[in-house]
């Protein structure tokens, strides 16, 4: 098993270095003529800067498509199960939309016959919302059924608050359901990751692979039919060569109690702060202790919601940033193994990469306004520009591409002509809203560097309008960039504006595409027309559509029945 798991990772290796070395082929065909200059020198730094990431997009996407789904053994395990918690961490969070999932959880598992004794944790800061909290669970409609605990000290934030729960008030419990306070999960789906972990004693943590929860605001409905594509596929090569020392997104997945009290404490870092990312460095030292870590990238009943609109999404992504740059220090950790220290490489990459594309297109508006000899190289610009983005994407089209070919798969979405809409949609959207993404990320980073300090606000999760002064105030930096660099790329001709236009556009439309992307009305219209629909919201309006057919089928009948009786 270690010597096939090896040859796997050496074929990621291969694929990605192959990936790079085609890119870098195209880069020297728009680089070579007419020698070195130091905007030719940006470019080639940039590039190199964002290979590796580049490289590891081309190869979970190509292999992500090719090994398909593997459901792992252990699913017919018919033994009692052991005591297991569920535990909903909260921090300032509305109980009224946290608690009704929950109870439906429960009221599912309860008809499979199994009971699972489900705990409120509770960060909250504010006392309004605490004792609103107190009200939401002894009003809970399961009488006794749900505990809470909340509190006082908010040491190592949700690591902190989920290791005083196993400290303390775990009990007689063997395993633990974490769920964040925007999950969703169906009884089947945490039934699979508990009965995993029953049958095979070596795994620590089980990771359900989790896509997002149908939505009618355009921003996160858009994002998360993208986003849903290219995590399946990026989860299924993962789980191929990465096998039980996977990733840890730190909900919707089942640990086991004991080794995780054992090893996945999490000591400060070396400046003495707190861990804010703490799930890969909990799952890099459980797999250094020798336990499994594993990844079901089957995409059935594991659920999550995605921020509202462009704000809190550029929010969370800053979290996320000065969380995952924590781990640096966490490389030289004992007791790590490679494929761990790679966990770690792997999340600071996701957004280290980012600020050499900006690198990358400074480097070619320096080029675009400077070389008055040369005109500019549409043709390899262009092949450049296609390969990069593909390779960027791969995750995404390919499995876009593999859904098209199913016809299984298309009816899941609606048919081929709601998949094409979806698709050309959710394109437009990303290529709009990478630039503005991959701006913000690099001042974050700059900022970091010149020892700016990480925050860890509570997110806002509902549905909102974005009003023009919001949007000003937030990207104003990405619209005077945009016009910069437009600029520049204006001064080699139209053919240089338009090859910027997929990279930067974003840029100059930043402002309004916050706008519109939060606002009700074109939410409303992209559902009214199953724009970027996601299979539970296809069978639910088929559900409904069933249910409107037999209603009217009904009062047809009636109306022939009191005809014939007259």
């Amino acid at each position: 098993m270690l010597h096939r798991m090896k040859l796997r990772r050496l074929c990621v290796l291969g694929i990605g270095v192959c990936v790079v070395a085609c890119l870098g082929a195209l880069l020297w065909c728009v680089l070579a003529a007419g020698g070195w200059t130091l905007a030719k020198g940006l470019m080639a730094a940039g590039f190199l800067g964002a290979a590796p990431w580049l490289g590891l997009c081309g190869a979970n996407g190509l292999l992500g498509v090719l090994v398909g789904a593997r459901r792992p053994a252990g699913q017919s395990v018919t033994a009692p199960l052991p005591p297991t918690a569920i535990a909903v961490t909260v921090r300032n969070e509305d109980l009224g939309a946290v608690l009704p999932p929950l109870q439906r959880l429960l009221l599912a598992l309860d008809e499979a016959g199994v009971a699972f004794a489900p705990w409120v944790l509770s960060d909250t800061t504010d006392p309004a919302i605490a004792a609103a909290e107190e009200r939401a669970v002894a009003a809970f409609p399961l009488a006794g059924r749900l505990r809470y605990r909340r509190r006082t000290e908010n040491a190592g934030f949700k690591a902190g608050n989920i290791m005083e729960f196993l400290d303390r008030h775990a009990g007689n419990a063997e395993f633990l359901l974490v769920l964040d306070a925007d999950s969703q999960m169906t009884a089947p789906a945490v039934l699979r990751l508990v009965r995993t972990l029953q049958a095979e004693p070596h795994l620590a943590i089980v990771q359900h692979l989790t896509v997002g929860l149908p939505a009618t605001a355009a921003f996160p409905r858009l994002f998360q039919f993208g986003m849903r594509a290219g995590m399946r596929s990026w989860a299924r090569a993962t789980a191929w060569w990465q096998g039980d020392e996977a990733c840890y997104w730190g909900h919707n997945a089942a640990l086991r109690i004991a080794p995780f009290r054992a090893h996945a404490r999490l000591a400060p870092l070396p400046d003495g702060s707190t861990i804010l990312s703490h799930d890969q460095i909990e799952a890099a030292q459980l797999a250094g202790a020798g336990w499994g870590v594993r990844l079901l990238a089957d995409e059935d009943g594991s659920f999550e919601a995605n921020p509202p609109a462009l704000p809190e999404f550029l929010h969370r992504e800053l979290r996320w940033l000065a969380g995952n740059f924590q781990y640096w220090p966490l490389l030289q950790r004992p007791g790590l193994r490679p494929m761990g220290r790679w966990q770690l490489i792997q999340a600071m990459l996701l957004f280290g990469s980012t600020p050499f594309y900006v690198v990358f297109l400074l480097g070619a508006a320096l080029a675009a306004a400077t070389d008055s000899v040369s005109p500019f190289p549409w043709r390899p610009a262009l092949a450049l520009t296609l390969g990069w983005v593909g390779v960027l994407y791969a995750p995404k089209w390919l499995a876009y591409a593999a859904l098209l070919l199913s016809r299984m798969e298309r009816a899941r979405y609606g048919g081929t002509k709601r998949v094409l809409a979806g698709m050309a949609a959710e394109t437009l959207f990303t290529l709009l809203l990478d630039p503005v993404t991959i701006l913000a990320k690099t001042l974050a980073t700059t900022r970091m560097a010149f020892g700016a300090r990480a925050g860890w606000a509570p997110q806002n999760r509902g549905a909102r309008g974005v009003r023009w002064v919001e949007a000003l105030r937030l990207l104003w930096p990405q619209t005077l960039f945009g016009v910069a660099v437009f600029a520049a790329f204006g001064s080699a001709g139209w053919l240089a504006m338009l090859w910027a236009a997929p990279l930067a556009g974003g840029l100059l439309t930043a402002m309004p595409f916050c706008v519109l992307t939060a606002h009700p009305r074109f939410g409303a219209w992209l559902q009214q027309r199953g724009v970027a629909a996601v299979p539970e919201e296809v069978t639910r309006d088929d559900g409904r559509s069933m249910m409107r057919a037999s209603v009217s089928s009904n009062q047809t009948g009636s109306r022939q029945n009191d005809a014939a009786n007259l």
